[in-house]
């Protein structure tokens, strides 16, 4: 089982722009508004990849334990990570992720 380091900040969106509040309950891997996140981890909340490009949302999963959880893909590296939904995410888009089925 990877490492996990709790870390719960606020960020900039580098694909939407928007300023992202901590999350309060978990720790914030990507933003609410564009469900985008950075790829800055190799485990969860290291901060020690190198490669910081844009993880894209691609596609829904559920999970027993997890619940809803999103998958995505670098831009740059093309590296698969995965997260949970959070309360505050965009259903619409988390919708429209449950039924994409390119990947």
């Amino acid at each position: 089982m990877p490492n996990f380091t709790v870390i719960d900040e606020e960020f900039i969106c580098e694909n939407c722009g928007t300023k992202v509040n901590k999350l309060g309950y978990s720790c914030r891997n990507h933003c609410p508004i564009c469900l985008h996140s950075k790829h800055v981890d190799i485990n969860p909340g290291d901060r020690l990849q190198t490669c910081h490009g844009i993880l894209e949302p691609i596609r829904l999963e559920t999970n027993s334990k997890k619940g809803y959880v999103i998958i995505f893909k670098c831009k740059k590296c093309g590296a698969i990570r995965k997260n949970k939904v959070a309360e505050d995410d965009n259903m619409e888009l988390v919708i429209k992720l449950s039924v994409n089925k390119d990947y």
